[in-house]
């Protein structure tokens, strides 16, 4: 049983960028999804995809990206809230990440966006994680 599948996601890009593979395969739920269309957007991954190719789960397949010279366009990704310690933030207390550089992924009752996405519509959430 898997306590906290972001982590899990987290650590499986991670590992995948550091092994500098082409594509990473992750259990699928929309949480998940959600994550990889933010990631998606700030450019930090090439695509994702669901494929159905065992059929009582879906994976999750995601395409990493690369710059000039194979180096990696993301440095690290951080889990931030955990289940043992839930990290809020109002609108005003959402930190940029190394100074603008990173990105910060929040749920807010809006959904999940990024922390300025979240500051500029003046709301609060948590924090599950960090990119940069």
């Amino acid at each position: 049983m898997m306590v906290d599948p972001i982590s899990d996601m987290l650590t499986r890009i991670r590992n995948a960028v550091r092994g500098r593979h082409p594509r990473v395969d992750i259990p699928s739920s929309l949480l998940k999804i959600e994550i990889a269309r933010i990631l998606k957007e700030e450019g930090y991954i090439a695509t994702y995809k669901v494929v159905e190719e065992a059929k009582p789960k879906k994976t999750l397949r995601v395409f990493l990206k690369y710059g000039a010279g194979r180096r990696n366009v993301i440095s690290d990704l951080q889990r931030v809230s955990r289940p043992g310690r839930r990290v809020y933030v109002g609108k005003t207390e959402i930190k940029p990440v190394l100074g603008g550089t990173g990105i910060n992924i929040l749920s807010t009752p809006q959904g999940l966006m990024t922390g300025s996405a979240a500051r500029r519509a003046g709301l609060g959430g948590e924090v599950l994680c960090e990119v940069w």
